[in-house]
């Protein structure tokens, strides 16, 4: 603990985010693992709703330490909801939700290999676009270069596994919109942790994802059927690959710029490249391995620039 002390702001703030993106990088294996039998409509929006129960389980926490007589300044704040823009909830909320079902109707269209290069591909050239035209905050060359071939690599890794099907041209929008959501939920989240605590941004914004979500899902895939199994991944998908892993990418926000942590975020198709090659037993293709190695490159690049910033 006494080394993290000395780090920077934007070095601790990089790697939380990067720890976020390690274990968003467990879903496809913890759903290939039990969650087979749901529609992803619901995998998707129970996520949201276990994600948000784990925040108010947080928040409980934090308010009874509070009362036990631990001053905790994020305890207090978090009992003040009306420093939050309710305009802002809404637009991070819509984006978390949005991200949900445009990525998975998406991939339903186009596959899974095109679908994610797609999405997450187009995810920084979003953000660092929104930053730099809507926010006014453009990023210098070194970081658009970074995150160009990061990006490359990321598509390289995906396409590996793709076939060479004709992808559905309204799957493509699907996925771009997923990225733009998942871009804009990222910029609007820096402004959120920036007022409130993370706990308390986190309970507005997936509650708020959960309600949208929730009656979607029961019109595009009907009455869900749970099964033991399915309902495991769920509850793991929403205790830690929204729940920790969105209190990391959120105390990681508050340092680092939006359009970065999107970036970082492309350490999740190396994490799930990782497992499929150390759990699931995959042979990957020289094409992948090249992939890896510029996302990694790429992402040296990225940090570079914004400890530079």
């Amino acid at each position: 603990m006494a080394g993290m002390t000395t780090l920077s702001p934007s070095t601790r703030g990089i790697a939380l985010v990067l720890l976020a993106s390690t274990l968003w990088g467990t879903t496809g294996t913890a759903q290939s693992l039990g969650a087979g039998g749901l529609s992803p409509f619901w995998v998707g929006a129970a996520q949201l709703a276990v994600a948000s129960m784990f925040f108010a389980v947080l928040l409980g926490i934090g308010r009874l330490l509070g009362r036990s007589g631990t001053n905790e300044p994020a305890t207090s704040a978090a009992a003040r909801p009306q420093r939050l823009s309710l305009r802002w909830v809404a637009l991070a909320s819509a984006g978390v939700a949005g991200y949900s079902i445009c990525f998975y109707a998406g991939v339903q269209l186009t596959g899974v290999g095109v679908g994610t290069a797609v999405a997450i591909g187009s995810g920084p050239i979003w953000a660092g676009l929104i930053q730099a035209m809507v926010l006014r905050s453009p990023l210098i060359g070194l970081w658009w270069m970074g995150t160009a071939v990061s990006v490359g690599g990321g598509v390289l890794m995906v396409l590996s596994k793709s076939a060479a099907a004709a992808p559905s041209w309204w799957g493509l929008v699907l996925c771009l919109l997923a990225g733009l959501s998942y871009a804009s939920y990222a910029l609007v989240n820096k402004r959120l942790v920036a007022q409130a605590p993370t706990s308390w941004v986190n309970f507005c914004v997936f509650t708020g994802a959960a309600v949208v979500a929730l009656p979607l899902a029961g019109l595009l895939a009907g009455v869900p059927r749970f099964s033991l199994p399915s309902l495991a991944v769920v509850v793991y998908l929403g205790v830690v690959v929204s729940g920790l892993a969105y209190v990391a990418f959120s105390s990681g926000l508050r340092h680092i710029a939006g359009a970065t942590s999107v970036t970082l975020t492309l350490v999740e198709p190396v994490a799930a490249f990782v497992l499929a090659v150390a759990i699931v037993g995959e042979r990957q293709s020289l094409m992948a391995w090249s992939g890896l190695g510029l996302v990694l490159l790429g992402l040296l690049v990225v940090i570079r620039a914004e400890l530079r910033r």
